[in-house]
């Protein structure tokens, strides 16, 4: 299979062999954030509801520097809809997500993924919910390709198992797979494998790009990249999430947050993390670690924002349109270096 999309231009492997490819993820928190989208089942029904809004953060991320548009159909699958009792939407919510992902992606030169996801049903082992998973990823994949993605991406899952019927869900439809795994608290898959030992295994199986996304913040996820990059000769992905989480509350889940007594569920995931929120510097450190490592397709998943995505485009020496705001301080009030501001405003800074 050629390796361009559907326009002609690279496609995701031909980037990645010119350098790091850039991907934005994180819209079910930012959709959230917004007012548009239920935490808890997290289905992503604004894609339906409120498509504006959905194209609008396609948007924003492509002036951030994202160079895919992912399709926000991250738990658009047949048993979310189900548990929300819209399955008979199923089908339109997510051609729907693929068209919104391809319009923005044409205001540039941005690649579009498909996306699947953890289907929160499969149980390692048993024959009977693999073949319902493998069902569930068949249909999702196929309306990706009639809507004519240039990859699919597989994402958060974590049972190497389950993301290997993933992979040859994508493989069967003759598309390039990227396989991120979500690795929870403990250091391994919930089928009990290393993360390089998961990363080997779906690169034998075929899979283009193999790595990390989701549950672990830069700090926790970055010890695990040099493994997997030792592992695989395939392109390596990470995409944690945009929160400081730490080598013992090393996942977004675990954090606690003794400073807050008013936490309905009595812990801060998922509304209530914004105290623990990277910023974009942190971002910044990460994508220049993670690079130096040999990984080469970045982002950052929940909790991101426009801004960390700019972070990462800046770490990589990259001038995205949003650059062109990126601060500036010469020019402020107190903390200014410019002639302009006055010599008793700069004198009174550290009175602020």
């Amino acid at each position: 299979m050629a390796d361009t999309t559907v326009a002609g231009g690279a496609g995701l492997l031909e980037r990645l062999a010119r350098g790091p490819v850039i991907c934005a993820e994180g819209y079910l928190f930012e959709i959230e954030r917004r007012g548009y989208l239920s935490a808890g089942a997290y289905v992503p029904e604004a894609v339906l509801e409120h498509p504006d809004a959905v194209a609008r953060l396609h948007r924003d991320f492509l002036h951030a520097g994202s160079e895919v548009m992912l399709a926000f159909t991250y738990y658009a699958h047949r048993e979310k809809l189900r548990l929300i009792g819209r399955e008979g939407a199923l089908e339109e919510l997510n051609r729907t997500a693929l068209r919104l992902a391809r319009e923005a992606a044409l205001e540039s030169d941005a690649l579009v993924a498909g996306n699947v996801c953890n289907s929160n049903i499969f149980v390692d082992g048993d024959a009977e919910s693999a073949r319902t998973v493998r069902a569930m990823f068949d249909e999702q994949v196929g309306w990706a390709v009639d809507e004519g993605v240039d990859f699919i991406v597989a994402e958060t899952i974590s049972y190497c198992s389950e993301a290997l019927l993933a992979l040859e869900a994508i493989k069967a439809a003759g598309q390039t797979a990227v396989i991120n795994l979500a690795i929870h608290r403990e250091p391994e898959t919930r089928d009990g494998l290393t993360p390089a030992e998961a990363a080997k295994r779906l690169e034998d199986a075929g899979a283009d790009v193999v790595g990390l996304n989701c549950t672990r913040g830069p700090a926790s996820m970055l010890p695990l990249l040099g493994p997997i990059r030792e592992a695989v000769g395939c392109h390596v992905a990470a995409l944690p999430v945009a929160y400081r989480t730490t080598e013992e509350e090393p996942t977004f889940q675990s954090l606690s947050d003794p400073g807050c007594g008013c936490l309905p569920e009595g812990r801060p995931f998922p509304t209530a993390l914004d105290p623990f929120t990277v910023n974009r510097y942190e971002i910044e450190e990460f994508t220049r670690e993670a690079q130096a490592l040999g990984v080469s397709y970045l982002g950052v998943c929940c909790g991101a924002g426009p801004h960390h995505i700019r972070a990462v485009a800046e770490a990589l020496g990259r001038r995205p349109p949003a650059s062109r705001y990126s601060p500036d301080m010469s020019q402020h009030a107190f903390y200014g270096t410019s002639d302009q501001i006055p010599a008793d405003y700069k004198a009174y800074k550290g009175n602020l």
